[in-house]
């Protein structure tokens, strides 16, 4: 299992990180100017180019017949779900985010991270493969998510970084050679 020394050096290393700065500084941004808060189609696509990269146009179609109103209806209730119980809160969301066509928890982590990266982070196999080598995983539900979610916060705290920066790490650490 990952520990906090093997993380320490990766905060920042990774290639993605300007670009996730920018996408966290435009979401914190914007809870400042919409009350209440949601996310548009266009916020929204910049959050599935990030997070899919080369598989973007897999799911494009299905995510195109997705009216804005109904992404801006679907994040609202999302964001005005807020529950000291993180896991609660997390189930919740989640189902939510899951519930818009093209839309899988990973995908729905992301959004989550990048909005509030203190309280989540994003999962998808190299996350889970560096942090649990022995269970393969392509697939993840709200399950996987929250175990995942639950090893990342603990990294979090010994480290004294955001969820999602340690997240970010993981993803990282997976990527280089050992």
């Amino acid at each position: 299992m990952i520990t906090a020394e093997d993380l320490r050096d990766l905060r920042t290393a990774s290639g993605d990180y300007s670009e996730t700065e920018a996408l966290k500084t435009q979401f914190r941004t914007l809870r400042t100017e919409r009350t209440p808060f949601f996310l548009a189609d266009a916020e929204l696509d910049r959050v599935f180019h990030w997070k899919l990269r080369g598989q973007y146009e897999r799911q494009k179609a299905l995510r195109a017949k997705t009216p804005d109103t109904v992404y801006r209806a679907v994040t609202e209730a999302v964001f005005k779900v807020v529950q000291p119980d993180v896991e609660y809160e997390s189930t919740i969301r989640l189902g939510l985010l899951t519930a818009l066509p093209g839309v899988g928890v990973p995908v729905a982590s992301a959004i989550l991270a990048l909005v509030e990266p203190d309280r989540y982070c994003v999962i998808d196999f190299r996350a889970w493969r560096a942090m649990f080598p022995e269970k393969k995983r392509e697939a993840f539900g709200i399950k996987e998510y929250l175990r995942y979610r639950g090893e990342v916060a603990r990294l979090a705290k010994d480290l004294g970084w955001l969820v999602q920066e340690v997240d970010l790490a993981i993803w990282e650490y997976d990527r280089r050679p050992r």
